[in-house]
């Protein structure tokens, strides 16, 4: 999508602070961080939320994460404990319509 500003994050046309990347997912932290670690693992490849998701993205879903299990132990909050957050439509919250997961942790929750 040309207007996805995620998209444009991860082709590089708009500055981020990423965390990582590889050749499926690409992890930034977030803007407006709802915790002490705030980090939004991105599909390299444009899904627009979860309801558009196919047999075929099991394998991509899941590696979102695994990358979310590495950032936690990265991060210093792997033992202490950390929340995973994927939001689905307007309702649920989600601002941008592109598949994302987001990673909490570094203070109680």
């Amino acid at each position: 999508m040309t207007d996805c500003i995620f998209c444009k994050i991860i082709k590089g046309e708009i500055h981020s602070t990423h965390v990582y990347r590889d050749e499926q997912v690409t992890a930034i932290r977030d803007i407006n961080p709802a915790a002490p670690t705030h980090i939004l693992i991105l599909p390299n490849r444009h899904i627009d939320s979860v309801n558009m998701l196919t047999n075929e993205d099991e394998q991509l879903i899941g590696h979102l994460f695994t990358t979310a299990k590495q950032l936690a132990a990265l991060e210093g909050i792997a033992d202490g404990g950390y929340r995973l957050i994927m939001n689905t439509g307007a309702d649920a919250g989600q601002t941008i319509f592109h598949v994302h997961l987001h990673l909490l942790g570094g203070a109680p929750m």
